[in-house]
């Protein structure tokens, strides 16, 4: 009973919104991916902190819903991960925006608001496992379709969108609720400027320290560098990295495609001669501002869009 009801609460509160809703300076409201309590909650935590555009202090882990029109849907759906490395989320230029992005191609976005350094692994893997599930499971209700379900993620979000890819069936995703009888596979990735890395020359030591605290071995930092987990079963992902990106080396990227191609999977790399981090969906920035139109082109031949 408590299956269900956490379902049709989480269904009809998605399914009641028919279109993007329009620019505003506050976000609309999140539907929690646990509404029954997030597994190993923080009592007391404090408020969840909104400052120029960045979340932080995520004690609610929910999904912010943006479905395509209804005349326009193509029945895809994404999971959108902001970055900001497991400290904050950069969720007005990576989560938004990129939503407004996906309904313009038909697809539903839902923003994924995941738990962060507070916490640490793996309560971002089970947030994000959860938000596949919980669509998967309400798909039919909410128009999209339950096998063109992807997850999207930009920096740290990368990580966490490229480990949802690789550790869906990991013991560590998992929570013994009933949901977890659902594929938290996604159908896709896509990955822009990904942490992959958490050790050796290439790494983003922040995103590592922020998932994994500042003890963490080697050993633990390599495991759950995702290029180390691609197997047969890693869904497709199309990558899009610059070349002068500083704060994530293109290496990431690289490893992960390189990762996908010996595993057999289909993978698409766009690695751009020019190109910092963290630029979202803004123009000017040379052609690394063209990856949303290589993206959609991407979307389209494999029949999603």
């Amino acid at each position: 009973m408590r299956h269900a009801f956490v379902l049709a609460c989480v269904g009809v509160v998605l399914f009641g919104f028919t279109a993007a809703p329009r620019a505003q300076t506050s976000l609309p409201a999140g539907v929690p991916l646990w509404p029954e309590g997030a597994p190993g909650a923080i009592k007391d935590g404090g408020p969840e902190v909104m400052a120029d555009g960045r979340v932080s202090n995520v004690h609610t882990p929910s999904l912010i819903p943006f479905p395509a029109a209804q005349a326009a849907r193509t029945g895809t759906a994404v999971i959108v991960c902001p970055g900001g490395g497991y400290n904050r989320l950069a969720i007005e230029k990576e989560g938004v925006a990129t939503a407004r992005w996906l309904n313009s191609l038909g697809v539903s976005a839902y923003i994924l608001k995941y738990r962060l350094k507070e916490y640490g692994h793996p309560a971002p893997l089970r947030d994000v496992l959860r938000a596949v599930r919980l669509l998967r499971s309400s798909a039919a209700r909410l128009g999209i379709s339950a096998d063109r379900i992807g997850v999207l993620g930009f920096s740290a979000g990368g990580h966490l969108a490229a480990s949802a890819g690789t550790l869906f069936d990991d013991q560590d995703g998992g929570t013994g609720a009933p949901l977890d009888a659902v594929s938290a596979r996604p159908d896709f990735l896509v990955l822009v400027y990904p942490v992959i890395r958490l050790v050796g020359p290439h790494t983003h030591s922040g995103s590592g320290k922020a998932l994994l605290g500042a003890a963490a071995t080697p050993e633990m930092l390599d495991r759950y560098s995702p290029d180390t987990r691609v197997t047969k079963d890693t869904p497709p992902a199309f990558l899009a990295h610059g070349g002068t990106d500083t704060a994530v080396p293109p290496e990431n990227s690289v490893m992960f495609y390189l990762a996908l191609r010996r595993a057999g999977v289909p993978a698409e790399l766009h690695l751009y001669r020019e190109g910092g981090h963290g630029i979202g969906l803004e123009p000017n920035h040379g052609p690394i501002s063209h990856w949303p139109a290589r993206c959609a082109e991407w979307l389209a031949a494999r029949g999603l869009i």
